[in-house]
């Protein structure tokens, strides 16, 4: 079983930001899989799913950004799955506007729910996808993330969600580095 962790802050005024692009792939999965987030427990939400011969569990922790490592454990512990089988989906300021990069391993960087995810699994070792939201120096990191998307910015997202979507189905019959590969292109 795989666990798809999609990243962001629950509540109406967090919707399309910046800090929730997990959740905007998360939705953009289940329209296209039909997948429903039916299950509500663990301070998530969830759904679950088979492609191919894979199982899938897709998450939107409900626990607020910082703390997002206690819903991933709580359910990796209850469904007994391994960091290795775990992709996390969230925003990186440090990638341009809608561009996706996939790693298999690292530090939370300046990202706190990943930091917190890392801190709750002890392990560095767990898959993610990165869709970057840029950066704008005149606008504090806080203030920036939790932001809404222009217009003509949601357009390029809404590519990025379908991309980052279109990568996690194929992750149930490809390997990871197989992904990395196809999606992590220098210039598109």
């Amino acid at each position: 079983m795989k666990l798809y962790v999609g990243l962001g802050n629950p509540g109406k005024e967090y919707e399309r930001t910046r800090h929730n692009v997990g959740f905007c792939v998360a939705e953009a999965f289940a329209e296209k899989t039909g997948l429903r987030f039916s299950e509500r427990k663990f301070k998530a939400v969830y759904g679950k799913i088979r492609i191919k011969d894979e199982d899938i569990l897709f998450v939107k922790p409900l626990t607020y950004m910082n703390l997002s490592g206690e819903a991933v454990q709580a359910i990796a512990d209850y469904y007994k799955i391994s960091p290795e089988d775990i992709v996390i989906i969230h925003d990186d300021m440090d990638l341009p506007l809608g561009k996706l990069r996939l790693r298999k391993n690292g530090s939370g960087g300046g990202h706190n729910g990943v930091k917190n995810i890392i801190q709750m699994l002890s392990t560095k070792e767990i898959k993610r996808i990165r869709i970057g939201v840029d950066k704008n120096r005149l606008i504090e990191q806080k203030d920036y993330v939790l932001g809404k998307f222009s217009k003509e910015e949601e357009e390029v997202m809404k590519k990025a969600y379908e991309k980052a979507a279109d990568a996690l189905i194929e992750y149930a019959d490809h390997d990871f580095d197989w992904l990395m590969n196809k999606y992590n292109v220098k210039d598109e």
